[in-house]
C-alpha cells in the first residue's frame, strides 16, 4: 500500500469514527496531515466522554423521580381495583334486591298483572278500530291516549291508574254511543277536484260519512276527509241526497256496514264504458256490426209497416193504385184486360216477383249479423286467452292482476257478440214474418185475379 493509499483509509476511517462518536460532528474539518487528524479525533473522543457522563447524571438524576411515578401509579391502580371490588358487590347485592323486590311485586300484583296485560291489548285494538272508524272524523284524538296507555302498560314499569282505566272505559262506551247516532256536523272536506271546502257532514253511526249527496272518506293517515274519487250508482247517491237534506225524519240510506269496505270495491266495479273497452277493438267492431244491424232493422221496420198500410188499405179498395204493391199488381190485371188465363198468370207472377227485392231486401243482412256477431266474439275470446297466456309466460302467475287484461277481453267480446246476435235474430224472424205477411198477400191476391179471369172464359 502506498503512502497515499494510507492516508486515504486513514481518512476514510477518522471520518466514519468521528460520525459515529457523536451526531452534533457531522463534519470533519478537513486535516492538514496526520498529526492534526490525531489531534482532532483525541478532541472529539474527549467531548463524547463529556457528554455521555452528562447524560448518565442527568438519567440518575431522574431515576427518583421515575420511581416515584411508578409508586404513584400502582397506588392508583390499586384503588381502581378496590373500587371495582366494591362495585361488583354492590351490583350483586342489587340484583338480589331487584330479584326479591320482582317476586314481592308479582305476590302482590296477583291478578292485577293479568288485568293489566288485558287492558293493554284492549287499548290496542281499540286504538286500531279507532283509526279506521268515521267516529274520528268527528272526535280526533282519540288513538293517541290508547297508544300512550298501551305503550305504558307494556314497560311493567308503571301501574295503571284509575283515571287511565275509566277512561279507557269512556272511550270504549263513546265508540259503542256513537256507533248508533245519525250526527251532522261541520268539517272541511276534501273535493274529488282538489278543492277544500266546510260541508255538513252526516255521520251515520260508525258506518258511512256523506255530504251533499256524496260518499266521503275517512283518511286516518292525514286525519282528513275526503269524497270518493268514484261514486256509487245513482241509486245509491239518491240516497246520499236524501239522508243530506233529511231533518229528522226517518229516509231511506244505501249503508255500508262493513264501515267502507264494500263501497270501496263496488266504486271500483268499471261502468259500462270500462266494460266495453276492455273488449278493445274486437268489442269495437262487434259493436259496429251490430249498430249497421239494427239502422238496418229500423229501416226496415219503418218500410214494411209504410207498406203494410198501404196494401191495407188497397184490400179495402177497388181502385189500383201503384203506391203499394198490391195496387201494381192488380193494375197487370188492368193493363191486360184481354190477355187469356196463362198469359195473366205469368204477368202476375212477374209483377209480384218484381216486388219481392223490395220486400226483402236488407233482412238477409240482418241474418248474417246474427250469425256474425257471435263468430267475431268468439275471435275475441281466443285473442284475449292469447294474451293471457303471453303474460303467463314473461311475468308468471304471481300478478292475477297481468293476466285480468285477457281474461276481460276474451269474456267482454263474447258477452258483446252474444248481445248483438240475441236481437239480431228475434228482429230478422219479426220483420221476415211482416215481409212474407205482405207476399203472402200479394200471391193471394193474384191467385184471385186468376181465378175471377178463368171464371170469365168458362
Amino acid at each position: 500500500m502506498t503512502i497515499k493509499n494510507t492516508r486515504k483509509f486513514i481518512s476514510i476511517a477518522g471520518a466514519a469514527l468521528v460520525s459515529a462518536l457523536s451526531i452534533n460532528v457531522t463534519v470533519a474539518q478537513e486535516a492538514a496531515n496526520l498529526d492534526q487528524l490525531l489531534s482532532q479525533l483525541e478532541k472529539g473522543k474527549v467531548a463524547q466522554n463529556a457528554q455521555n457522563r452528562q447524560r448518565e447524571a442527568e438519567f440518575a438524576a431522574k431515576k427518583s423521580e421515575q420511581d416515584a411515578m411508578l409508586k404513584a401509579a400502582d397506588d392508583r391502580r390499586q384503588q381502581a381495583i378496590g373500587l371495582s371490588e366494591r362495585l361488583e358487590l354492590g351490583y350483586q347485592e342489587n340484583e338480589v334486591k331487584l330479584a326479591n323486590q320482582t317476586d314481592a311485586l308479582n305476590k302482590r300484583m296477583g291478578e292485577l298483572k293479568e288485568l293489566f296485560g288485558v287492558l293493554q291489548q284492549v287499548a290496542g285494538d281499540t286504538k286500531s278500530k279507532f283509526q279506521t272508524s268515521v267516529v274520528s272524523a268527528q272526535i280526533p284524538g282519540r288513538e293517541q291516549f290508547l297508544d300512550e296507555f298501551a305503550q305504558s302498560m307494556g314497560a311493567s314499569s308503571k301501574l295503571a291508574s284509575i283515571e287511565e282505566i275509566e277512561r279507557v272505559w269512556f272511550e270504549l262506551q263513546r265508540e259503542m254511543t256513537e256507533s248508533g247516532k245519525v250526527v251532522k256536523f261541520e268539517r272541511e272536506v276534501v273535493l274529488a277536484n282538489g278543492q277544500k271546502q266546510n260541508s255538513e257532514v252526516t255521520r251515520v253511526g260508525n258506518f258511512n260519512l256523506v255530504a251533499n249527496g256524496q260518499y266521503l272518506e275517512y283518511i286516518f293517515e292525514t286525519g282528513s276527509v275526503a269524497e270518493l274519487q268514484r261514486q256509487p250508482v245513482s241509486r245509491h247517491l239518491a240516497s246520499a241526497a236524501t239522508l243530506s237534506a233529511a231533518n229528522g225524519e226517518q229516509v231511506s240510506f244505501a249503508l255500508d256496514p262493513t264501515g267502507g269496505s264494500i263501497l270501496a270495491l263496488l266504486v271500483q266495479a268499471p261502468n259500462l264504458q270500462e266494460r266495453t273497452d276492455q273488449g278493445g277493438t274486437v268489442g269495437y267492431i262487434i259493436l259496429a256490426i251490430g249498430a249497421i244491424g239494427l239502422l238496418i232493422a229500423l229501416e226496415r221496420f219503418i218500410a214494411l209497416f209504410l207498406i203494410g198500410n198501404k196494401v191495407s188499405r188497397q184490400l179495402k179498395s177497388d181502385v189500383a193504385s201503384d203506391d203499394n204493391p198490391l195496387g201494381r199488381v192488380m193494375l197487370v190485371k188492368d193493363n191486360n184486360p184481354n190477355a187469356d188465363v196463362d198469359t195473366l198468370e205469368l204477368r202476375l207472377s212477374e209483377s209480384v216477383l218484381g216486388e219481392l227485392p223490395k220486400l226483402t231486401s236488407r233482412l238477409t243482412m240482418i241474418k248474417i249479423i246474427s250469425v256474425v256477431a257471435p263468430l267475431i266474439g268468439l275471435l275475441g275470446t281466443v285473442t284475449g286467452m292469447i294474451n293471457t297466456f303471453q303474460a303467463i309466460t314473461l311475468f308468471g302467475t304471481g300478478d292475477p292482476k297481468l293476466m285480468a287484461g285477457g281474461i276481460s277481453q276474451a269474456l267482454v267480446t263474447t258477452v258483446l257478440g252474444l248481445v248483438v246476435a240475441i236481437p239480431m235474430v228475434f228482429l230478422f224472424a219479426w220483420l221476415n214474418t211482416r215481409s212474407r205477411n205482405i207476399i203472402s198477400i200479394l200471391q193471394q191476391q193474384s191467385a184471385g185475379i186468376i181465378a175471377e179471369r178463368s171464371e170469365k172464359e168458362a
